[in-house]
C-alpha cells in the first residue's frame, strides 16, 4: 500500500484510482485475487511503476560488493 500512496502523493494516480486499487488490495484475500484487478486499474500501476522505475529497480541486481558498508 505504501506504493500506491506514493503513487498518489507523486500525482501519478487519481484519487479515485487511488480509492478503488487501494479497495481492491485490501478486499483481495491472495495474491491472486489481487492480479484479477479490473484491467484500467492494472494500466494505471502499471503506468505509474514505469515512471517510478519500479521495473528496473527489482531487476537491478543486489550490490554484494558495496565497498565500505559496516555491518552490525
Amino acid at each position: 500500500m505504501k506504493t500506491i500512496d506514493e503513487m498518489l502523493s507523486l500525482e501519478l494516480l487519481t484519487t479515485d484510482q487511488h480509492q478503488q486499487i487501494s479497495a481492491w488490495i485490501a478486499g483481495a484475500d491472495s495474491p491472486d485475487a489481487i492480479l484479477q484487478m479490473p484491467a484500467p486499474l492494472w494500466q494505471a500501476v502499471e503506468r505509474a511503476s514505469a515512471v517510478m522505475g519500479i521495473d528496473e529497480d527489482l531487476l537491478r541486481p543486489p550490490a554484494l560488493d558495496a565497498d565500505g558498508v559496516e555491518c552490525r
